[in-house]
């Protein structure tokens, strides 16, 4: 423990000293309204904030022509070393994006490509489908109509069926008049004469 002597008071805390007391942040809360009494006691001072390393990344561009870049028999001690080393890094980081561009433009070229054969693949097997479906249809339809024809054609109408109530035969329309035509004819048969006689040559 230092002795209570002029020596060995410090020279902030010296009433005699001219220098300004520091004054330390003991708390965040503190520091920052240190901060916000700098920032108010100067209003006319332009404030600039610094931007965030990712968005200057993302934005800033390669340049397309390096026009300094350094060859590469600047050796490891000399000077110019270090100046080759970035010109280097940034036309390797210029290539890069350009291999970059051309891939996805080639990989967005095949894509496109391959979706077109596919579609036309499918426009190709669905026509073939209907064609074939179209054709089996009208083959079933000239089927159903020729069959229809033939059986038209081979079909014969037969005369109605009666049945006689005496004697209990299935005779036919046109077999009921033949018999109606015959009983007719064997009553005026026995009635009439007929109209040759044959004689036997023993009477």
């Amino acid at each position: 423990m230092s002795a209570n002597i002029p020596e060995s008071i410090p020279t902030s805390s010296d009433r005699h000293s001219k220098r300004a007391v520091k004054k330390r942040a003991l708390t965040p809360v503190s520091q920052q309204a240190a901060t916000v009494e700098s920032l108010f006691a100067r209003p006319d001072q332009e404030i600039r904030l610094p931007q965030s390393g990712s968005a200057v990344a993302a934005r800033r561009a390669v340049p397309e022509i390096v026009t300094n870049v350094q060859g590469s028999s600047a050796g490891a001690g000399s000077g110019e070393f270090h100046v080759y080393k970035a010109s280097r890094r940034r036309e390797y980081e210029r290539l890069r994006q350009m291999d970059e561009e051309v891939r996805k433009e080639t990989e967005a070229e095949e894509f496109e490509r391959l979706r077109r054969e596919r579609e036309e693949r499918d426009a190709e097997k669905t026509r073939r489908n209907r064609e074939r479906r179209e054709k089996k249809k009208g083959k079933r339809g000239n089927k159903g109509t020729a069959a229809g024809g033939e059986a038209g054609g081979k079909a014969k109408i037969l005369p109605r069926i009666q049945v006689d109530g005496e004697d209990g035969e299935s005779k036919r329309d046109g077999g009921d008049a033949n018999a109606g035509a015959e009983k007719a004819a064997g009553a005026n048969g026995a009635s009439e004469q007929p109209g040759l006689l044959i004689h036997d040559d023993d009477d």
